[in-house]
């Protein structure tokens, strides 16, 4: 117990010290911390990492979608929402499908399903990355929320995509049909939860006397129960968040009018979420040596090769839908043309801020070893491998590169 709360304390204070040394650097951390803990890991001796995906699900994807819902505005996200739909929804699926039939017809005996199975969880940008890296630099508000709204939603989107595969490879049969109302029906009544949720809490906050300490509880406490109750339901937890985390932030004039209450409010969430960004890259870069231990009849060239083609994939296939995204619409619809013109640099700098993260790790994690009738689950490995290739290329190389891009 003492040994594994050292660990822990010493992970925690190299990487407050590495984020020290990025920020001197000038390198956004996300990137950082990410190269920093791959070669941490191949120092001979350092102890093997294992990430629980269900930890990781748990524990930081919660609050780290409820304050980024906290800091989108509402108004911008509903002025948005057109561009903000086709990316979390639209190029999640598209994705998704090109790298199904690609990965299927690439790797020897990978099928459809693995195919979509891979799909799902390379597909979401992280919002983390890209909104760390922009920070600080001169981009426009409509692209930063665009970027913001997109990273909220298409956790969901991509999740359920993943859920619905992974069912047709554990049973070996998959509907369309009942996909798609199932699609509806998981992320519909997310929503519902996540509202009725945060009345709750808004009901707690406005009318109870509460404390500022209490406040900022209830806050921290908010997401959890929000994922936890759709979840519970067999419903989308991500979605619940988002709903409720917007609801609140639309509300917090309202709830929230004590100067103290703000403060102290900042003051924790400032604090707790720079800490879970921080150990979430880091961990990525941890968990390559389990990653490639796990490998096993596989090639690590093998494993590379597919990794920077699905990566060349996805970079591209995000360029080819922004592009048209960005501008049809103003060719049909009269009020998208009262917007000023997107040009060619906002959509480039859009398309080049796919950075995949944390979730497609967790998501990736998350496969089971064993097929329901208890033979090994079919290419684990390699797929966990070919989405930390992905991680590795989005954050690494277009994380790099963004700064200079947008200069």
């Amino acid at each position: 117990m003492h040994h594994t709360l050292l660990l822990i304390l010493g992970l925690l204070f190299v990487v407050f010290l590495l984020v020290m040394l990025a920020k001197h650097i000038k390198v956004a951390y996300p990137v950082f911390l990410v190269i920093a803990g791959l070669g941490i890991s191949l120092i001979p001796g350092v102890p093997k990492l294992h990430l629980d995906p269900e930890l990781i699900f748990l524990i930081f994807l919660p609050p780290l979608l409820y304050e980024a819902a906290w800091y989108t505005s509402w108004n911008d996200f509903w002025k948005w929402k057109r561009p903000i739909s086709q990316l979390a929804f639209g190029l999640v699926f598209f994705t998704s499908l090109v790298v199904a039939y690609v990965s299927s017809s690439l790797i020897p005996g990978f099928t459809l399903a693995l195919g979509f199975l891979l799909g799902g969880i390379v597909s979401p940008p992280d919002a983390v990355a890209a909104a760390t890296v922009l920070k600080g630099m001169k981009v426009p508000k409509r692209l930063l929320t665009i970027l913001e709204g997109e990273s909220l939603v298409n956790d969901a989107s991509s999740l359920i995509v993943f859920k619905f595969a992974l069912a047709a490879v554990l049973t070996g049969s998959f509907s369309l049909q009942e996909a798609t109302g199932q699609f509806f029906i998981v992320a519909g009544m997310g929503v519902v939860i996540g509202l009725v949720g945060a009345h709750i809490m808004y009901v707690i906050h406005r009318f109870l006397p509460t404390t500022p300490a209490i406040d900022a509880a209830l806050t921290v406490m908010t997401p959890y129960i929000l994922f936890l109750a759709a979840e519970h339901f067999h419903y989308s937890g991500v979605m619940a968040v988002v709903s409720g985390g917007l609801f609140i932030s639309y509300r917090s004039h309202e709830v929230f009018q004590n100067g103290n209450t703000r403060l102290n409010m900042l003051g924790v969430w400032t604090t707790m979420i720079f800490v879970m960004n921080a150990l979430v890259f880091i961990l990525i870069g941890l968990s390559l040596p389990e990653i490639v231990a796990g490998l096993g009849a596989y090639s690590i060239s093998d494993g590379i090769i597919y990794g920077l083609v699905i990566s060349a994939i996805v970079i591209a296939l995000r360029f080819l839908w922004v592009y048209p995204t960005l501008h049809f619409p103003r060719w049909f619809l009269p009020k998208e043309r009262k917007e000023p013109s997107p040009g060619w640099k906002l959509p480039m700098v859009m398309s080049w801020a796919g950075m995949r993260g944390v979730v497609s790790l967790a998501t990736a994690l998350s496969i089971p070893m064993m097929m329901n009738d208890g033979t090994v689950f079919p290419y684990r490995n390699l797929i966990v491998f070919v989405t930390f290739i992905v991680i590795f290329v989005t954050l690494v190389f277009q994380g790099l590169t963004l700064p200079f891009l947008i200069k």
